[in-house]
């Protein structure tokens, strides 16, 4: 198993910045990949962003390219995510993903609990 701890989120006006990290621990060896998903009220959850295992290859979905940049500490096994120019519709509970295949899946094999992003307007 693996275990996932965020921690970074928090209350901020729009165009401001926070970052994101989440702590693996467990048996991390198989993970190949990491990444980002958040759910809004009232919305499903949406994929943000994704690093490799090398840290080589980054994807982000559309909205966020230009302003968040995912990051990752190999040896630490922790991977960041610093937002920037944050706007209120990036208000969500933000969730840790690991996944055991090459690239996340919607369904990824593990979940953090989540951490509260919200941004005042």
């Amino acid at each position: 198993q693996v275990q996932l701890v965020e921690s970074g989120g928090g209350l901020v006006q729009a165009g401001g910045s926070l970052k994101l990290s989440c702590a693996a621990s467990g048996r991390t060896a198989g993970v190949y990949s990491l990444g980002w998903f958040r759910q809004a009220p009232g919305k499903g959850r949406e994929f943000v962003a994704e690093i490799s295992a090398s840290g080589g290859s980054t994807y982000y979905r559309s909205s966020v390219k230009g302003r968040f940049t995912v990051s990752r500490d190999t040896a630490e096994n922790t991977i960041y995510l610093q937002m920037n120019g944050l706007k209120p519709e990036d208000t969500a509970v933000y969730y840790c993903a690991a996944d055991h295949r090459s690239r996340l899946s919607i369904t990824p094999d593990y979940w953090g609990q989540g951490t509260q992003v919200t941004v005042s307007s």
